[in-house]
This record gives structure tokens, sequence and C-alpha cells, in this order.
């Protein structure tokens, strides 16, 4: 029977494990979280080498806003420190950044710092980087179905293509892996539409110590499945 061959087309992470890390270490959870944005700067890179075409970040879901203020101002100063720092890498790689979430509620800064970053990278092809901000699973669904409530459509034109299309992720594919690190095993409300038929990667690596070997064992890991809908000897298409 095939296996799955060849890179995913498209890889969602969810970055779990910058405060474990920093107390394993002593250190504060602002250290933490400066060494996770390192390593997703790393892990971009490297998924753009490898040939990956769109890679998927969770950086921070709706339920975030719950953490303590000074923990989110700080994450979102590191964000808007990144995207200053990596735009010109960004468009270099020709790598298209794409928000998954509602910007709205976001810092000034951030949205600045992402509407323009998305504005220099409209036109880059080679891959697309989406980061999950402010961001629910259920909110997301949700969100589509007023939408198609709202065109007034007959239930038969309500179809799964039609549903996709008012997703975040019109026009992407749904992702091929979704890697956890941490060692926790559970999506958190994390593309649950788009993750149907996702092969699921779970380590206990906390987020920060994910390098590039261990991407590339999740990748050998993926290599060896054999996918399928779900019905005997179908196979997902490639």
């Amino acid at each position: 029977m095939p296996r799955s061959t060849g890179i995913p087309a498209h890889i969602a992470i969810i970055m779990d494990g910058n405060g474990r890390w920093a107390q394993k270490r002593g250190l504060s959870r602002s250290e933490g979280h400066c060494a996770g944005t390192r390593t997703a700067k790393d892990i971009v890179t490297r998924c753009r080498e490898l040939g990956v075409r769109h890679l998927t970040l969770y950086t921070f879901s709706r339920e975030n806003w719950s953490r303590p203020k000074d923990e989110i101002g700080l994450i979102f100063d590191l964000l808007v420190q990144y995207l200053r720092g990596e735009l010109q890498n960004l468009v270099e790689q020709d790598i298209h950044l794409a928000v998954l979430g509602e910007m709205a509620d976001l810092p000034f800064a951030a949205r600045q710092a992402l509407s323009l970053v998305m504005q220099k990278t409209a036109d880059c092809r080679t891959m697309t980087l989406n980061l999950a901000l402010n961001y629910s699973g259920r909110e997301e669904i949700l969100r589509a179905a007023r939408a198609l409530a709202a065109k007034n459509l007959p239930p038969e034109a309500i179809t799964e293509t039609a549903f996709a299309d008012e997703l975040y992720t019109k026009g992407q594919p749904d992702p091929d892996l979704i890697i956890r690190t941490s060692g926790e095993l559970r999506l958190s409300n994390y593309l649950l539409f788009q993750a149907a038929y996702a092969e699921f990667y779970f380590t206990d690596t906390l987020w920060p110590d994910f390098d590039a070997a261990e991407l590339e064992r999740a990748l050998a890991d993926y290599a060896g499945r054999q996918r399928r809908f779900g019905r005997t000897g179908e196979q997902l298409p490639a």
C-alpha cells in the first residue's frame, strides 16, 4: 500500500512549551517566549528550504487573552520585533505572510506591522506563512456559517467547497501534517474544519528545543504513514 511521500504541502504547528522550557531553566516566561520566537524563525527558514508550500503557526489563540497582561504585551512586542526584523528576509525568500484570525482586536503596533508585511509580501509565491492570531477554530466555523447564511443560498449550494471558501485558509490546501510540541495530546481549537484528514505528530520536545533535526524527525515519521480517507484502500490524493 502506498505511503506518504515527499514533503507535506501544508504543515501546521501548535508551538507549545515556552513557559515550561523557561521554568526548567530557572528563567522567566518572557525568556521562554523569546527563545520560542527564535525557534519559529529557524523553522520558517527550514520549511522554506525543504519546499513546504504552506506553514501555519498557532501564534496566539482567542483563549490566550486570559493570560496576564504583561505576558500578552510581551508576546505582541516579540511579534512586532520579528516582523520588523524579518521583513526583508521574507521578501528575499519569496514568503507571503497571511493572518488567520481577527486582526481588529490586536494591539495597534501589531496590526500596523502585520499590515505592512502582508502588503510587502503580497506577490511572494514560493511559500505562504500563516500566523494564527486571535484565532479560534470554532469561531472560524461560525464565521463561515454566518457568511453563507448572509448570502441566502439554497441548501444544495452549501457544499464543502463553498464552506471552505469562507474560511481564513481560502485558496490554501488543508494541512497534511499537524505537529504539537511539549507532550500535550489535543488540538486546542486549532484548524478544526481543515484538520479532518491531517496526520498528527506529537512530541515531548518543548517548542524552544524544536530545531531543524526535530522537524525532520517529524517529516520522516510522516513519510512512513499510510494516508486514507477512512475507507479501506482509499488513500488521500498526493
